[in-house]
């Protein structure tokens, strides 16, 4: 390969060679030339092979693969840790690189690359990163081809260009825009464009849906001929989806995306079905021409006879017993040291006396004499090292002896071991009290300071008991171990893993165990005294039955290989093959491969001796090649092509099948080189065609003597497979496994089988075992494996084998990249089906561009070969998978630690665009209904129009004959001149200041005479008050008023940021013509301060009077309004989509509001309330400013930013001053959740007592935050909180405040009525999408809860209307709300005069029914339930349920989203996410999400917030953006402002920590 790191290039051919990119980006030279000039250039760069005068445009990866030819490469390869042995074959490896290669011809691939903050790259190339602030407008990230890659540009299209015309029927052959090839450094953006034209992707629209599995029928030839896509070598500025120009490289990415994912894919769905609410899933259909089993049934395979030999032993303890008094000095064991000399030979005699003594003593010396630990039949522990086999195999066999139950697991080398947890699950459930182990592994576990052993995590306690010699006592002469017949009590238990983690115990019965070994013996041709090397583990598994067990019963000698000298000698046990003239060696293909490897240090190797190599992993359908392989070099050195014996086996039926040593050589070995296509499918076709998607099969022998094997569909009932039909392998004989311990259930699932024929009829009387085995049986009764039970993904009604996915990614170039072959792959079930995870380890020297280059590569090969799609690929730093204690990948806990978020990968690629094929079909809008059929719909048939009012405003109070507020505080002024309206507090909860009747009168005659005298104002002008939250905005406020000017409240501009908050003011001043402006000496000079004329033109500004210096004398007259419907002020507020928008509130509106609030809480001049709002806009300045003069209660107001300093000031008030009523913000109120939560106790002790609220109201211009007010009202419940009390409002800019809170807590409160709260209804999600309410219980999958907005304020009207067809709705449907009543505001105010555009907001009629009221339309869904519960009136109450924001929502797939819900669902999935929020770009859905962890956690996120937004929504996500925390900008109610979070984002402007493009 070709890598950068390898050909340093010289600058200027580096500089030369990005001009060429950057010309052919441009146009300004076609790709035929562009090549030339580039070969020309780098051609003196690259290695020539000798001899050959390699052209340089031939792609270096498509070299022939490594053959064993020359040792020199092979060396180099294997030192690089190479890929994982088991899944080697030269032939794959061809296949991969055809497959790859083909793409010429396909257009391009591009995947887009991520965007990742520099701290996040491990160890990143600096040729990859352009500096931040470089204005090219080339990819900052670093493109998968850097500008000077030097292989050639053609290579670079092979291998990212999708897959193989073979697969894919014909292509045409098309040009590549010339947009979409390298331009400098923005290769990877650009390529983003052709991804998935090519693969199984979408129609007009990302979102689209897909019907049918992933067929091999794909479009015919890609598109990608002269699609003008912007190009942006020099960075022009983009159209967005929306036709608004954007500059940055975010924008251009995800229009890369849009553009890839529009293309069309699919052939056009069948009806649409009309279902109230249900989105059904798509349903893979099958496909018709998929290939189908026609073979006849099988029969069932009998082995041959088994023989029973006169002298065979009738059991295996009597063999023991046998040798070690006949021939005692015979060799049982030789185990080796790690320099391969012979560290110990254990003869029978010493293991005969020894296995004696072990049985003696764990019966006799253990506990006390009346009570001994162990009885015959108890199960123990057997813990020993893989290099000590001499020790175990004495613990064994002494365990045998003593009839105890040995069950053998790994060391635990650590507390916290992967999988050691289950190990001390299977112990405990098997009822292990004792453990033996050897003197040297005992004091290699680890200790506590005691000197302890500690408990394992999730291990029983144990005793821990050393079996060598010299630690047992002697046996008396009479004592003699019970030696009987075997007969069917359990012998051993071999633990087995499953594919979830979890770890089983099958129990072996003695009476298999012997017949076992006289099988082994039968069929392997065992005689007395042979030799036979074993570098398997001898725990377990092949290695037991051979090494341990069948070897006794033959008195054989068996040479033990430990792993750690196969480590540091891989030809270790051939060397040994030849010293002792072996007969038999049992390996895995790990080993030969090894020795394949490293033979050539050797001369004088002889295999002649061999009669049987055993392979014991030889099922694995990847072991061929290297069996292939290790023949090919071997045959040399005496080794005979039918040595080579692969067997099949498995934990429940132990071997299931070997193939015989003959001396027969012309007979070959049986193989099979099937499809994958058909496998996938189950059935068994021999492949003719194609070559680029087969799996090559070699037979494992014929079944074992004495058993009966059939093969029975891997699910549902055991029924028979046909001849040509791949299913699982079942075996009936004794020699099986006989249950997992304690599990009965499982236990009959597996070896309780009775396979039935095609008529239902059983075709044996006695049980088969499932062997986990997937294969048939061929021609000849030879046994095919093709894959595991445990290995297999069912993907879209289609089965794929794990190992066969794993062997592909191996096999893609440069096959280095994965460190060590480690590499994972699991499937996980989203949606519905089941998704393929990849997960490797990369070299810990990649680069970000190899391993985006490699990852893009593997995404093809996988579906150029196994046409599936993988959901997610994830590569981790190398050695950070969990090992088992063998040193391979733990699967199931790899697998869990991606689906908790704690697998911190490097580098993620997310494709659930091309995988996902099963989404609901998109909606499609029915045509608009007609006014008679909504009439019959909605009333006919009993459903009661929509509507709801509040209570009548009712007669007239003093206070109340009065038009205006001016008048009001005149006349209050004159009445009650000492009562106290306002009192202001600091942060430390003392009064800061506060005003009385006639002290605001007065302040506001002066400044009244200050607006006529310096400001020279006419009635009407209009006067922005610039004030922070305080008494003095007030004074201002009514100062206006008097002189006869309309004020408008501006929040002032926060001295720490005045870039990005003075634009607002200025942008208000502007917008409402304010002829001047009113503030206080600090923000007169803030406001002329150098960083203000940075940020605005301060020469623009209205005058600017400071209200700190006032007249002394008082005007001669105060303003008095003619006509009460003239304006009395403007209300300016920033939306959460980020519009300006200002209404007009005329004088009778302002009172009339005023009124409303009175009565609804019963405000009067002797009531104190609380109020910790922002005053500048909404509700929220109503009561801060007007309220209290109207009712004449007394105000107690505390600025919200003072909660910063102390987050208890707000509640400490309302404590302290005894408030029945305090209104706050959703902000307010999480920053107490936040805050106070682990403060509780300690306010308690200050004396925090709010058991006197009556009502705490949010004040909000959104669906109520249930969660928020629910944490709330819990966390302060101790301290006297009435859950009740805590209720919500909803206004909006048509009118300020539809709804103000609940039914007064008084009766309830004092009945105690416990139960729900009455105002919380649960509706189904999936119907909201649909614009329908669909009410269902608590709990039930996909329900929302929503609860009550709070009761309508008096003297107003609600309808729920269709916001399209503007008709009325029935009760308990979702429409826009509609209001009518007298404090509406009188319009929008705006510069240029548009208002016919917004007019019918305020002033729209229903299209049938009621058609002469006016109402305003408020922008809001909502929809309106009648209770059961009753008003002050009798009346049943009406509750008003908001759902969210019309602007707000998301129209994805035809139905409507709230932003709310999705990000709900986000946050819930990972702790580390502590805010989101979601905008859609071109129907693209884009996910920010705010990380409260470290950096290496934001790649865990993306799989999981893609999963959670699949599964709960049905939604693909496009971008997954990871943030740091308080990026996402939020207004001062609370509100997410998602509009200026998108605008950021394409800009550029978050500097995210990560950037996944989903493909």
């Amino acid at each position: 390969m070709a890598d950068r790191d390898t050909l340093p290039l010289p600058l200027e051919v580096r500089t030369r060679l990005a001009e060429l990119e950057l010309e052919l980006s441009e146009g300004d030279i076609t790709q035929k030339g562009y090549e030339k000039k580039r070969s020309k250039l780098i051609g003196a760069f690259l290695p020539q092979a000798p001899g050959k005068g390699m052209d340089p445009s031939v792609p270096h990866e498509r070299r022939t693969p490594v053959t064993p030819g020359s040792s020199s490469r092979y060396h180099r390869r294997r030192s690089s840790g190479s890929r994982d042995e088991r899944y080697r074959s030269d032939v794959h490896t061809e296949a991969v690189q055809a497959a790859l290669a083909k793409q010429k011809e396909r257009g391009k691939m591009a995947v887009p690359m991520p965007s990742k903050r520099r701290s996040l790259v491990v160890q990143s190339s600096m040729d990859a990163y352009t500096p931040p602030d470089t204005s090219s407008g080339s990819e900052g990230e670093g493109s998968m081809q850097g500008e000077g890659t030097p292989t050639s540009s053609q290579s670079s299209i092979n291998m990212e260009n999708w897959i193989s015309r073979a697969i894919h029927g014909s292509t045409t052959s098309s040009t590549t825009s010339s947009s979409s090839t390298q331009s400098g450094g923005s290769g990877a953006a650009s390529r983003l464009a052709d991804v998935m034209g090519q693969t199984h992707l979408g129609k007009s629209d990302v979102t689209s849906y897909t019907t049918d599995s992933i067929q091999v029928e794909r479009p015919q030839g890609s598109t990608t001929t002269s699609r003008s896509t912007p190009k942006y070598g020099n960075a022009e500025l983009m159209e967005t989806g929306d036709g608004v120009p954007v500059g940055g490289r975010v924008s251009a990415k995800i229009q890369q995306l849009v553009n890839t994912l529009k293309r069309p894919k699919r052939p056009p769905l069948r009806e649409f079905f009309v279902d109230d609410f249900e989105e059904l899933l798509e349903v893979q259909q099958p496909d018709p021409n998929q290939p189908k089993a026609e073979g006849a049934q099988m029969l069932a395979m009998r082995g041959e006879q088994l023989g029973v030999v006169t002298n065979w032993p009738l059991s295996l303890e009597a063999a023991l017993q046998r040798w070690g008094t006949i021939s005692p000095k015979a060799p049982c064991l030789t185990t080796m040291d790690t320099n391969g000399k012979p560290l110990y030979i254990l003869t029978y005699g010493k293991l005969w006396t020894r296995s004696m003594k072990v049985a003696y003593n764990i019966l006799h010396k253990l506990g006390s004499k009346q009570e001994p630990m162990l009885r015959p039949g108890d199960r123990v522990a057997l813990v020993f090292p893989n290099n000590d086999p001499a020790a175990f195999m004495v613990a064994f066999y002494g365990c045998l002896l003593a009839e105890v139950v040995p069950v053998p697991i790994e060391v635990p080398l650590t507390r916290k071991d992967a999988g050691s947890q289950q190990i001390g699950f299977l112990l405990g459930s098997c009822g292990v009290t004792v453990a033996l182990t050897s003197d040297a592994c005992h004091k290699g576990l680890p200790k506590s300071p005691t000197g302890e052993i500690p408990q394992f995590k999730g291990w029983p306690k144990l005793l821990w008991f050393v079996t060598e010699s010299k630690h047992l006592s002697k046996p008396p002469r009479d004592w003699f171990p019970h030696i009987k017949d075997a007969n069917n009590e359990t012998a051993y238990i071999e633990y087995k893993t499953c594919k979830d983690g979890s770890v089983l115990g099958v129990t072996v019965m003695r009476i298999a165990l012997l017949t076992h070994c006289q099988a082994l013996t039968q069929s392997c041709g065992y005689t007395e005294a042979e030799t036979i090397v074993n570098v398997l583990d001898f725990k377990k598994d092949v290695g037991l039955w051979h090494g341990i067990l069948t070897s006794v019963m033959n008195m054989m000698h068996v040479i033990s290989i430990p792993y750690s000298l196969m480590k540091v000698n891989p030809l270790s046990w051939i060397q040994k093959v030849c010293q002792y003239k072996a007969k038999v060696a049992c390996v895995k293909s790990r080993d030969m491969h090894w020795a394949l490897v490293a033979h050539r240090d050797q001369r004088d190797i002889n295999l002649s001796s061999l009669r049987m190599l055993v392979v014991a992993d030889g099922a694995n359908p990847w072991s061929v090649s290297s069996c292939d392989a290790f023949l090919n070099v071997f045959q040399s050195k005496g080794l005979k092509p039918e040595v080579i014996c692969p067997c099949a086996s498995s934990p429940e039926a132990l071997t299931v099948a070997i193939r015989r040593p003959t001396d027969d050589s012309n007979q070959p070995p049986g193989r099979g080189v099937l499809s994958m296509q058909g496998l996938s499918h189950g059935v068994i076709r021999v492949d003719s065609e194609e070559k680029l998607s087969v799996l090559t099969l070699q037979d494992v022998g014929t079944v074992m003597p004495g058993a009966l094997m059939c093969v029975v569909r891997p699910d549902g009932v055991p029924q028979l497979c046909k001849t040509d039909e791949i299913g699982e392998l079942c075996v009936g004989s004794i020699a099986t496994g006989t249950s997992y311990y304690g599990l009965s259930g499982m236990t009959k699932n597996t070896f309780e089988v009775f396979p039935m024929n095609s008529v239902g009829a059983l075709i044996s009387e006695y049980p088969f075992t499932r062997t986990g085995l997937l294969g048939f049986v061929g021609p000849g009764g030879l046994c095919f494996i093709a894959g595991k039970m445990d290995g297999l993904m069912v993907v879209g009604g289609r089965r794929h084998n794990a190992d066969d996915i794993v062997a592909t990614a191996l096999a893609v170039e440069p096959m280095k990249f994965v460190y060590r072959g480690r590499i994972a792959v699991f499937s996980i079930s989203v949606l519905h089906d089941e998704r393929i995870v990849v997960v490797a380890e990369q070299r810990p020297d990649s680069t970000e561009e190899d391993s985006f280059q490699w990852m893009s590569r593997v995404l093809q090969a996988i579906d150029g070969i196994h046409q599936v799609g993988v959901y997610c690929l994830a590569l981790v730093p190398s050695n950070t998978l969990p090992k088992t204690p063998l040193g391979g990948i733990h699967l199931s806990e790899s697998k869990q630690l991606f689906l908790e978020g704690s697998l911190h990968p490097c580098n993620v690629l997310m494709c659930p665009h091309t995988c996902v094929t099963n989404l609901p079909k998109p909606r499609q809008k029915q045509p608009e209904i007609g006014p008679a059929s909504v009439m019959v719909g909605n009333l006919v048939s009993g459903k009661r129009i929509a509507q709801a009012s509040g209570r009548d405003l009712g007669q007239m109070e003093d206070n109340d004959q009065f038009l205006f507020l001016s008048e009001v505080l005149q006349w209050r002024a004159q009445t009650t001149p000492e009562h106290v309206l306002y009192t202001l507090l600091n942060c430390r909860g003392t009064i800061a200041s506060s005003l009385t009747c006639v002290q605001l009168h007065k302040r506001a005659e002066k400044i009244a005479t200050m607006l006529a005298e310096r400001g020279h104002l006419q009635d009407g002008d209009h006067v922005a008050l610039v004030y922070p939250p305080g008494i003095d905005l007030i004074a201002a406020f009514y100062g206006c008023l008097y002189a006869g000017c309309v004020p408008i409240t501006v929040r002032p501009p926060h001295p720490q940021n005045i870039a990005t908050t003075l634009p607002t003011v200025k942008m208000i001043v502007e917008v409402s013509r304010s002829a001047c402006m009113m503030t206080t000496a600090v923000i007169c000079k803030l406001l002329r301060s150098k960083e203000a004329s940075a940020a605005v033109d301060v020469r623009s500004w209205p005058p600017v009077l400071d209200t700190d210096d006032l007249p002394k004398k008082k005007p001669p007259l105060l303003y008095k309004p003619s006509n009460p419907d003239t304006l009395a002020y403007l209300d300016f507020s920033v939306s959460t989509t980020g519009m300006l928008a200002g209404v007009k509130m005329s004088h009778t509106a302002t009172s009339a509001f005023c009124r409303s609030i009175k009565l609804q809480c019963e405000l009067y001049p002797s009531r104190e309330v609380a109020i910790c709002l922002d005053p500048y806009c909404g509700l929220g300045f109503v009561l801060w400013c007007l309220c209290s003069v109207y009712s004449g209660h007394q105000s107690i107001l505390i600025p919200p930013s003072e909660l910063e300093v102390n987050p208890a000031l707000w509640l400490l008030a309302v404590s302290q001053y005894k408030v029945r009523d305090t209104f706050c913000s959703y902000s307010v109120m999480e920053l107490c959740t936040k805050g106070l939560g682990l403060q509780t106790e300690s306010l308690k002790s200050r004396g925090l007592d709010l058991s006197r609220v009556r009502t705490c109201v949010v004040v909000a211009e959104e669906r109520p935050r249930i969660a928020l007010t629910q944490s709330f009202s819990k966390l302060f419940k101790d301290l006297g909180l009435h859950p009740r009390a805590v209720s919500t409002s909803f206004g909006c800019r048509v009118n300020l405040a539809v709804c103000l809170q609940p039914h007064r807590l008084g009766k309830l409160a004092d009945q105690g009525t416990s139960g729900p709260d009455p105002t919380t209804v649960y509706v189904d999600m999936r119907a909201l999408r649909h614009d329908r309410v669909r009410l269902v219980e608590r709990g039930s999958p996909h329900s929302l809860p929503l609860m009550e907005s709070g009761k309508i304020l008096p003297g107003v009207r609600i309808i729920i209307a269709n916001p399209e067809t503007k008709g009325p709705l029935g009760d308990s449907h979702l429409g826009e709300i509609w209001v009518c009543s007298g404090h509406n505001a009188s319009g929008y105010f705006t510069v240029y005069g548009d208002e016919a555009l917004q007019s019918d907001h305020f002033t729209s009629r229903l299209s049938f029914g009621d058609t002469q009221t006016i109402w305003a339309r408020t922008g809001y869904l909502g929809f309106l339930r009648r209770t059961e519960l009753t008003d002050a009136s009798g009346e049943r109450h009406d509750a008003l349920y908001v759902v969210g924001a019309l602007d707000e929502a998301m129209e994805l797939r035809g139905m409507r989203y709230h932003p709310i819900d999705i990000e709900t669902s986000v946050i819930r999935t990972h702790k580390s996410i502590t805010e989101c929020a979601v905008f859609t770009w071109t129907n693209l859905l884009v996910v920010v999400v705010e990380l409260d962890g470290s950096e290496q956690e934001a790649l865990d996120l993306v799989p999981l917030v893609t999963n959670v937004v699949l599964e709960e929504h049905y939604l693909i996500v496009g971008v997954v953006v990871v943030v740091d925390i308080g990026v996402i900008p939020i207004n001062s109610r609370g509100e997410k402002q998602r509009m200026h979070l998108r605008d950021g984002f394409l800009a550029d402007q978050l500097d995210p920590i990560y950037v996944a493009y989903n493909m």
